[in-house]
């Protein structure tokens, strides 16, 4: 019976140093987790591009190019498609640009299918009905199942063709 009693008090007492020391650790990494960090953690691209996203849901396309400006997130596909849209729908479209941003866009994700939709939109506008089919054939790839997207532009190229004398 001693023995057993023995063996419990020693178990307790390692049992006891591991929770005293668990608890040291958690608290460790709790202090940590409060301190504030060395530099700033940076915003994602989607917050940063907001106000941006905003101003073109509001209709100011010029502000949003200034905004889009001061974001300086030129290695976002993102970045570049609302660029270009903005370019494309301000009131007196720049159709240069936009085509600009839309292809910088498609260089960075081949498969973005907003920039794939938009700049299909753009080449109707140019009055290029084979480069609004392509983008609509890449968008048709990109989407595996049907989105938003192809059925827009695939939309607008029926009623390009409708219009057409």
């Amino acid at each position: 019976m001693i023995s057993f009693l023995a063996l419990f008090n020693v178990t307790g007492v390692i049992l006891k140093k591991i929770l005293i020391a668990s608890l040291l650790v958690c608290s460790f990494h709790a202090w940590s987790a409060d301190t504030s960090p060395a530099q700033p953690i940076p915003k994602s691209v989607a917050e940063t591009l907001a106000p941006a996203r905003n101003a073109i849901k509001a209709g100011n396309y010029e502000k949003a190019i200034d905004l889009l400006m001061q974001a300086d997130q030129k290695q976002s596909a993102d970045w570049h498609n609302l660029m270009g849209y903005s370019h494309r729908k301000k009131t007196s479209p720049n159709l240069i640009e936009a085509e600009k941003y839309y292809i910088s866009a498609l260089n960075l994700d081949a498969s973005h299918r907003g920039a794939l939709e938009y700049y299909g939109e753009l080449l109707l506008m140019k009055k290029d009905l084979a480069g609004a089919e392509k983008m609509l054939a890449r968008l048709d790839k990109a989407c595996m199942f049907g989105c938003e997207e192809f059925q827009d532009l695939k939309r607008s190229i029926q009623q390009y063709k409708t219009q057409k004398p």
